[in-house]
């Protein structure tokens, strides 16, 4: 069935939002064919798929880019897209912004921080908008837990509650303590997706790297579903093997010509030389 942002918004409170990032079309394509309920284009393309050494290097032309390879592989998951560094710094920017994704095959766009304002803007021009909250990429220099003591607790529950007011539809929660991460989901309306956020959230979200065991690190958020980082470098090294000591290809990986047409071929080489020669 196809997802909408209505009916992410009715499983609050009945199951959880399974959710992953995608950032091409073969992968988009697989995650179609699961129960998969969302895809984000994250600014997470950047350290993951195109080598940068920071989220704050993806531009809106890498997100656009990769939305759209996305967008050609989903029918049914709901999809959504990052507005990157400094692509939002004022409301009206980040509803041009937002658009632009929109038009590249995004449902919904998702922003870093506490930006009430824009937040607002973006919804009263039917934007459906994604608040992300806690650890943010874009506005912290390493990553670490957000909301560990009662002060930091409490502000991020009190600029959560705003953000919803300003007309947040859903909230990313990362990298915060469980019992903050189930405070917040209990206090909200709209649902939760978290990501080392504890089992309280509404729903979670791994980046596809990880989720795959592409990645050679192991993050304490993260769960490795396969080792597909071994396995892939075994499939490498077992195809450079064979194409080196000529056991690959063999009669099943090509094609012959007829042989009526091998004898007229050959005879037109013969004939070709002769005049060559």
């Amino acid at each position: 069935m196809v997802k909408n942002l209505q009916f992410l918004q009715a499983q609050k409170g009945k199951r959880k939002i399974a959710m992953a990032t995608g950032y091409d079309y073969p992968t988009a394509v697989l995650l179609d064919q699961t129960n998969m309920d969302v895809v984000l284009i994250g600014d997470s393309v950047g350290t993951n798929v195109l080598g940068y050494q920071s989220e704050k290097e993806v531009t809106l032309d890498d997100i656009i880019h990769h939305t759209k390879a996305v967008n050609r592989g989903i029918k049914n998951a709901y999809i959504v897209a990052d507005l990157s560094y400094q692509t939002y710094t004022n409301p009206d920017m980040a509803l041009t912004n937002a658009k632009k994704l929109l038009a590249s095959g995004a449902n919904g766009i998702k922003l870093e921080g506490y930006h009430p304002s824009i937040i607002h803007h973006l919804h009263k021009n039917h934007i459906e908008v994604w608040a992300h909250i806690g650890y943010n990429a874009q506005f912290h220099e390493k990553a670490a837990i957000q909301g560990k003591s009662f002060s930091q607790a409490k502000q991020l529950l009190t600029e959560t509650l705003h953000l919803q007011e300003a007309g947040a539809q859903m909230v990313i929660l990362e990298l915060v303590p469980e019992e903050v991460a189930r405070a917040i989901t209990n206090k909200l309306t709209i649902p939760t997706i978290g990501i080392g956020a504890g089992r309280y959230t509404d729903g979670q979200v791994l980046v596809i790297q990880d989720l795959l065991g592409i990645t050679s690190y192991q993050f304490r958020h993260a769960k490795k579903y396969a080792e597909l980082n071994s396995d892939i470098k075994s499939a490498f090294e077992n195809y450079i093997k064979e194409v080196k000591e000529g056991i690959f290809p063999t009669e099943s990986n090509f094609t012959h010509m007829k042989e009526e047409d091998l004898s007229l071929f050959d005879e037109w080489m013969k004939n070709k030389e002769k005049v060559t020669n």
